[in-house]
Formats: structure tokens, C-alpha cells, sequence
């Protein structure tokens, strides 16, 4: 597993994979392991750890970190709902 772990365009694969998931399912959660993923390419096509757990350490912190700067980004907007404080029928 380690082998292929090692590859760059393996990572590029699963963040393609975790983008497409992203669009069908609702919400946003694969978006953040996509980049995570995508990062992941990068970290491994200039520095391939041979640890397993390193690597998936690595991804989950890159991961954790897309997914932080994601919500910084796309704050969740109100609902739009208008709260009404004074009622037209009362003087």
C-alpha cells in the first residue's frame, strides 16, 4: 500500500475522486479532504515519505487546514430571514 501511496498522480485520483462526491452529495465536507488530497500530490511528487502513517498524518493535516481556511472563506450567511420588531398593526 505504501507504493502506491508514494505515487503523486495517486493523490490526484482521490482528490479528483473526493471532488466528484463532493457534487453529488450535499454539503461541504469532501471539499476539504479534495484539496487535502490535491496537496497531497504536491507534498509527494517533491517528498515521498516511505511511512504509511506519516503520510496519512500528513493528509489529514492538510486536510484540517483546507477545510479551516474553507469556513474562513465561505462564512455561513444568515437565512435571510427578516426578524420583525415592531408590528404594523399596533400604534
Amino acid at each position: 500500500m505504501a507504493a502506491w501511496l508514494a505515487l503523486w498522480w495517486v493523490w490526484v485520483c482521490v482528490a479528483l475522486a473526493l471532488g466528484v462526491i463532493e457534487l453529488l452529495l450535499p454539503g461541504s465536507i469532501f471539499l476539504g479532504f479534495a484539496l487535502g488530497a490535491l496537496g497531497m500530490a504536491v507534498v509527494v511528487a517533491f517528498w515521498a515519505p516511505a511511512n504509511v502513517a506519516l503520510m496519512l498524518a500528513i493528509f489529514a493535516v492538510l486536510s484540517l487546514i483546507a477545510w479551516l481556511v474553507l469556513r474562513a472563506v465561505f462564512k455561513r450567511q444568515s437565512s435571510g430571514a427578516r426578524i420583525v420588531t415592531r408590528d404594523i398593526n399596533e400604534n
